[in-house]
């Protein structure tokens, strides 16, 4: 069986800047503020922010890569169960059991990527 070399695999800089454009473009579409679009990313420096938000970053930390891709695959969840709904969701209170009664965006914009985790857990569970 081939293995594959590391130089054939995505690096971190080649994964930045679509991983980028595809986080502010779920934003947007997610109406989100600039405070939750931070703690989605896990930054609390707003120049930071304002640089990546640019594109003038060469390459983000693997803590923000992984984050992007659990928001990645919430919103790819959400289109297929509620294809009408999907951006509103994480807005309107949820009695299910991750979410206590308020909206997945509180849960989803803690700041911990566990939470962000639980999220993604939850809205693939759903999709069965």
């Amino acid at each position: 069986m081939a293995s594959v070399l590391p130089s054939s695999m995505p690096n971190r800089k080649d994964l930045t800047g679509p991983a980028l454009r595809t986080f502010f473009n779920i934003a947007d579409k997610w109406g989100l503020k600039e405070a939750e679009q931070m703690r989605l990313l896990g930054l609390d420096n707003r120049s930071t922010f304002q640089s990546w938000k640019r594109g003038a970053v060469a390459a983000i930390p693997k803590d923000a890569l992984e984050r992007i891709s659990y928001v990645l695959g919430i919103y790819k969840g959400l289109h297929i169960l509620l294809p009408r709904s999907a951006d509103e969701w994480i807005r309107k209170p949820n009695t299910a059991a991750p979410f206590g009664g308020r909206p997945a965006i509180e849960r989803m914009a803690s700041g911990n990527v566990a939470d962000l985790y639980v999220v993604r857990q939850y809205v693939d569970a759903q999709r069965g």
